[in-house]
């Protein structure tokens, strides 16, 4: 039906140059000459000018991962899903044009030693960006420095062969471990930041530590209006590392 129609366009606008015989004598009118190698080089054209217009547009954009890795500050102890850490970080990159997702790979109550053990699993889906947000566990714990250097080291090592950029958030040790302690554990992420060449907010908790009104009734972890706190800090840090507005 295509191409008849197409036939008796183009023949109405170009005769043919040996017009059909009456009606009644050889073929009849309606299958008279349908130039079909005429009129499939049209369509073969306009497939071909289609298919042209469509290479030249500009192809979807892709939505950028970033992996939200740490321990119950990141996983939103007490909170709901939405008021986690990670869902008001992604909520406030997009208000401020940055299309991201931010996936919640947040453990409550790991150390870096766990983070470690999981970080294969957690890296599996090749995201774009990590925040590698451990160690605080390891503090109140008064793990050795050295070891939880060690983990945080072989983390960074292993996101940075996965191809994702990190942006390293810091945690201060609690004064009850005494000055040596809190001195080698708070030197631990300057020191790894300058040795891998990666960002670093010196204290996830900035802000939010030790303020009654920010936190929940532990003392400990934040309340929604905390987090809020420590999006509007990190949230320009995480813009720049995607190479959104900053």
């Amino acid at each position: 039906m295509l191409f008849n129609a197409l036939g008796r366009f183009v023949a109405q606008r170009h005769p043919h140059p040996n017009p059909p015989p009456p009606a009644g004598e050889g073929i009849s009118n309606a299958r008279a000459y349908i130039p079909l190698p005429r009129q499939r080089g049209r369509v073969r054209l306009g497939v071909a000018a289609l298919l042209m217009t469509l290479a030249g547009l500009p192809a979807m954009a892709k939505t950028s991962e970033v992996l939200a890795f740490g321990d119950s500050l990141t996983a939103g102890y007490g909170l709901s899903e939405s008021q986690a850490f990670p869902a008001q970080l992604q909520a406030q990159l997009k208000k401020e044009g940055v299309d991201v997702k931010v996936v919640n790979a947040g453990v409550s109550g790991d150390t870096t030693t766990d983070g470690l053990a999981r970080l294969d699993w957690a890296l599996a889906d090749k995201p774009e960006y990590v925040i590698l947000a451990l160690g605080a566990n390891d503090a109140l714990r008064g793990i050795d420095p050295k070891i939880v250097r060690a983990n945080l080291d072989k983390m960074i090592d292993k996101i940075t062969a996965s191809g994702a950029k990190i942006l390293l958030l810091g945690m201060l040790a609690p004064a009850n471990w005494g000055a040596q302690y809190e001195h080698e554990f708070d030197q631990i992420y300057p020191d790894l930041a300058k040795a891998h060449d990666v960002p670093l907010y010196p204290f996830f908790l900035d802000g939010v530590a030790m303020n009654p009104a920010l936190n929940q009734a532990d003392g400990m972890h934040p309340n929604e209006r905390g987090v809020a706190v420590l999006v509007d800090r990190i949230a320009p840090l995480v813009a720049k590392l995607v190479g959104g507005k900053s």
